[in-house]
């Protein structure tokens, strides 16, 4: 179980805090959704979940114990916002065990597998993938990690109609062994598949009805 408690984040040369007494609960294996607009603070909550920025107060727990920047770093794996940019192997194997060289060939396969990625072979150049694999190799990377918990910055950004389908359906088989939390602007197809939902605006984080919420996006079509 995930839970943060009274988080607040404000740098010193902020006139005001960029996340304002955050409360959250996340239970093992849900997908948790934290929706909202640009500079609102959602990125900078999960670089806060992912050890990679500290909180000026409050606390992250996990499991009943409290966690420090360093702790989190093993206990979540991040995936930014267009993670193919960032790719760096030249083969799917190098970068899978970029800083995992030891890693044996079962357990990078398993990673694959997880992913739906396992007919490619392990010498293709990730930047020859399209654009749903190199999500989804990305995602991988992660997995192989074996992290309790998945953060997920805008999963779905970039990607046409039909491979934000394919993403969404992927999300729904990983958190059947992983605890997720996404966030994104567009929610969309994610809604359907999200166990509890926040919306974020201006730092302040206020928890919704996942299912109230998609019956509302979705009046707009049905007008139409």
């Amino acid at each position: 179980m995930l839970y943060l408690r009274n988080l607040v984040y404000h740098p010193t040369a902020c006139p005001t805090a960029i996340l304002k007494s955050i409360n959250l609960n996340l239970a093992p294996q849900q997908l948790g959704l934290i929706i909202g607009p640009s500079g609102s603070g959602k990125s900078t909550l999960l670089e806060i979940l992912s050890g990679l920025a500290e909180p000026t107060s409050g606390s992250v727990f996990w499991r009943e114990q409290e966690l420090i920047a360093e702790q989190l770093q093993q206990l979540a794996g991040l995936v930014f916002q267009f993670p193919e940019r960032h790719f760096c192997g030249g083969t799917i194997l190098e970068e899978l065990r970029l800083g995992h060289p030891e890693l044996g060939s079962e357990r990078v396969k398993h990673a694959l597998s997880e992913v739906g990625l396992e007919h490619l072979s392990l010498d293709t150049s990730p930047h020859a993938l399209s654009g749903g694999q190199q999500r989804r190799l990305a995602f991988a990377v992660q997995l192989i990690r074996q992290p309790h918990l998945l953060l997920l910055d805008e999963p779905t950004a970039g990607l046409d109609w039909s491979m934000r389908r394919q993403l969404v359906n992927l999300l729904a088989k990983l958190k059947k062994d992983w605890t997720l939390l996404v966030v994104t602007h567009d929610a969309g197809d994610l809604l359907a598949i999200a166990d509890c939902c926040w919306m974020i605006n201006h730092g302040e984080l206020r928890s919704v009805d996942p299912k109230a919420l998609e019956t509302k996006v979705k009046e707009p079509q049905a007008a139409a």
